[in-house]
């Protein structure tokens, strides 16, 4: 069981004096369209069309597209078209019982490609919780996972609430790998590539001091349409393996890694992680879509957002 998410209470913060705004959730087949205040903030989506099911794209307070729109959306000014496996906001893997859950789009026609299938999915209040089958290319259900996705803002912060639980349904491997698991694609002007700016909880700074380090959030900070913007990405201290190491670059990525060690760090053990069948690890996220801060606010949200 997932333990319920209080999405209510944000922080004490100056950027919180602003009154929460109502969550409204409308549902169609394979997609639930997420509006914040009034306004579009999200859709996800979990159809047959896609792989795996993700969150796209993501806004700012004041409507601002803070995620790469491709590949859902092609020929966008300016965006790049490398790695159409980075849909927006997702979960993958690229080593379960030696199965790719990463770079598994269909038009890469990659044999070891898993894909994620929605069992059920149903909206609650600000949000949504459902059940998907991790398939092997054989089609055997390797893992079953949970998902309940709340939502929440004001007048100038947007929340996303995430808790995963990973059940084997049989005896499952993850690999030691750089590439997974929790990602956002963020969109290219506020990449560290066009001036973006990376930071972590440990006072790393640049993706050459965050990429594979521990840390138990990222933010990820730049210029969009000439507003100063951010997302950050917390880890709390129930999730597996916390603090876990980051897969964050230069070009735009975002993604919190569980399960990587040595393919970070050659000198570190390798982190292969066994999960015997009817066993089950949980992560609890969240993404802040953010205006400029000063100095320590982030970590005050952090601090609030380990309480709950």
């Amino acid at each position: 069981m997932l333990r319920p998410i209080l999405t209510a209470i944000l922080f004490a913060s100056p950027l919180a004096a602003a009154p929460l705004t109502e969550v409204v959730l409308t549902q169609s087949d394979g997609r639930i369209h997420i509006e914040i205040g009034g306004k579009p903030f999200s859709d996800f989506y979990f159809g047959p069309d896609a792989p795996k099911p993700y969150l796209h794209p993501l806004r700012s307070a004041d409507g601002r597209i803070v995620t790469r729109r491709f590949p859902m959306e092609e020929n966008v000014p300016g965006e790049t078209t490398t790695d159409k496996h980075h849909r927006g906001v997702w979960l993958g893997y690229s080593s379960v019982n030696g199965f790719d859950f990463w770079q598994n789009e269909f038009s890469y026609n990659n044999k070891l490609a898993g894909k994620v299938v929605a069992v059920d999915v149903k909206t609650i209040k600000d949000g949504f919780t459902g059940t998907f089958h991790w398939l092997s290319p054989p089609g055997q259900a390797m893992l079953e996972e949970t998902r309940t996705m709340t939502f929440s803002g004001d007048a100038r912060l947007r929340i996303v609430d995430v808790e995963i639980a990973l059940k084997a349904l049989i005896d499952t491997k993850f690999g030691d790998s750089k590439d997974g698991a929790f990602c956002v694609r963020l969109a290219e002007p506020l990449t560290e590539k066009n001036g973006g700016i990376i930071t972590n909880s440990a006072g790393g700074r640049g993706m050459k001091e965050t990429w594979g380090k521990p840390a138990e959030w990222v933010d990820y900070s730049g210029v969009l349409d000439g507003e100063k913007l951010g997302v950050a990405l917390f880890d709390s201290p129930e999730s597996f393996h916390h603090p876990a190491r980051w897969h964050v670059r230069d070009y735009g990525l975002l993604a919190i890694n569980p399960f990587g060690s040595s393919a970070f760090d050659p000198k570190l053990p390798d982190a292969s992680f066994a999960l015997a069948a009817g066993k089950s690890i949980h992560m609890r996220y969240r993404i802040v879509v953010h205006p400029e801060m000063k100095p320590g606010e982030l970590e005050d949200i952090y601090r609030q957002f380990r309480r709950h």
